[in-house]
């Protein structure tokens, strides 16, 4: 299985630099990924470097823990937007989605959803920190809002991607979203298990390693 374009190439550290940026991007041009996904701040900057290429951009919003205000999420998205970014991927705000409020959390995505107009956003949901009720619930607020993805975690919190979160995932939203796994897929092996489980793509920091086992 050729999984190079199912890949956003990650690097979302907290000590990145403009150079670790470009060099993300010039991988991603090499090895051919869907797109890099990088913090906001750098979106201007990997527009330049990617533009003409067929890479996209992954801007992370509300990262890693998604307890911004919706106002702080929406601002964000937009100057992403506005940067130069193809896509979207938000994390829910899982305090409200734990305590039962959804009406909260649908409204807080669909607010990203609409600023960011034509870009696809995807949701994370961190299903390390939720039971199978709770994701099922996340994922069906995700498609009340408009999202384009679910996707599994941001690699930041006490787990990542599995396979049985990925297919209770894709068991609920079906053809309305995608679904990214993200968190943990360090080899080749690990990749194929998660697109056998449903997903469409792939956020993984070891996509060099992975399309060169």
């Amino acid at each position: 299985m050729e999984v190079n374009g199912l890949i956003d190439h990650t690097n979302l550290k907290q000590n990145a630099t403009a150079e670790d940026i470009k060099k993300l991007c010039a991988e991603a041009k090499q090895y051919k990924f869907a797109t890099v996904a990088i913090n906001s701040c750098w979106v201007s900057l990997a527009h330049a470097e990617l533009e003409g290429s067929g890479v996209g951009i992954t801007s992370c919003i509300g990262f890693p823990l998604g307890a911004a205000s919706t106002a702080a999420k929406v601002a964000e998205a937009r100057q992403s937007v506005a940067d130069g970014t193809t896509e979207i991927d938000m994390v829910i705000n899982g305090g409200h989605l734990v305590a039962g409020d959804d009406d909260y959390v649908i409204a807080d995505i669909k607010a990203v959803v609409e600023a960011a107009s034509t870009v696809p956003v995807k949701v994370i949901l961190e299903c390390c920190l939720l039971d199978d009720e709770q994701i099922v619930r996340a994922c069906k607020d995700c498609m009340a809002a408009g999202a384009a993805f679910v996707k599994t975690s941001t690699g930041f919190s006490t787990g990542g991607a599995t396979v049985h979160d990925v297919a209770l995932m894709k068991q609920t939203v079906g053809d309305t979203c995608k679904v990214k796994a993200a968190g943990g897929i360090h080899n080749k092996a690990d990749a194929e298990a998660m697109v056998a489980a449903g997903a469409d793509r792939l956020g993984c920091s070891s996509g060099i390693a992975i399309v060169t086992e």
